[in-house]
């Protein structure tokens, strides 16, 4: 699977499916996602196989994502959100013959060399940082951590290639506000590519795709795909 640019662009992954369009992880989002363009369809799977961000909510099954997705011309983005349960969903893919096609993602460096020991041919990203108080549901309050976000953008670059060994991911997925054009090159430098999430505001878009992001992450992909089409434009 090609995760760097695409005819010079940042690939397009539909967060949840479209989230801004249906309910997130959900089968009508993950078809909104494909009908709007998006080269990848990212979608979380909690244990039990549901796919759900947390393991208390509802879902569809791990099955029937992957069905409805497989006969799609469309990347999956699947990003396990605990451990314990990396087997089971690596059968899955293989059940519906998507190995070629899937990308794993995961926040904790113990699944990532989980996946990378049952399946060392399968494309790993490692996310950062661990969204241990809910990050990835609401916009970080500048007033708040701006000081802390610019010290930790300040360190990343550095850090890069440890976490890339530590997880075995061959690919960084990091959060949008935490780019930085020394990071995107330490991750090049690692061969590994960046993919920012989640990412909504078109200015925002338009800054990534000019530091080299290889992939936005958005809850609206035909917005994304909109953005970036501006740019394209002759």
């Amino acid at each position: 699977m090609r995760l760097e640019r695409v005819d010079g662009r940042p690939l397009v992954i539909g967060h949840r499916g479209a989230k801004a369009v249906a309910a997130e992880n959900s089968l009508e989002a993950l078809a909104a996602a494909v009908d709007a363009g998006a080269d990848m369809v990212e979608f979380d799977v909690s244990p039990g196989l549901v796919v759900a961000h947390e393991p208390h909510e509802p879902g569809p099954s791990l099955d029937d994502a992957l069905e409805l997705l497989g006969v799609q011309d469309v990347g999956l983005h699947i990003d396990l959100k605990r451990p314990g349960y990396e087997q089971a969903v690596l059968e899955a893919v293989d059940r519906h013959r998507l190995r070629g096609r899937v990308l794993v993602s995961t926040a904790y460096p113990s699944v990532g060399r989980r996946v990378a020991a049952l399946a060392p041919d399968l494309p790993l990203a490692i996310g950062y940082p661990r969204d241990r108080a809910g990050i990835a549901r609401f916009t970080w309050p500048d007033a708040l951590v701006r000081p802390a976000r610019g010290a930790l953008r300040s360190v990343l670059p550095a850090r890069i290639p440890l976490l890339l060994r530590q997880s075995r991911a061959g690919v960084l997925a990091l959060h949008w506000t935490l780019c930085s054009p020394a990071s995107v090159r330490a991750a090049h430098r690692s061969g590994a590519p960046v993919l920012a999430w989640t990412v909504n505001d078109p200015d925002a878009i338009r800054r990534l795709e000019a530091i080299g992001v290889d992939g936005i992450v958005s809850d609206d992909p035909r917005e994304a795909r909109s953005t970036l089409a501006t740019l394209l434009a002759p």
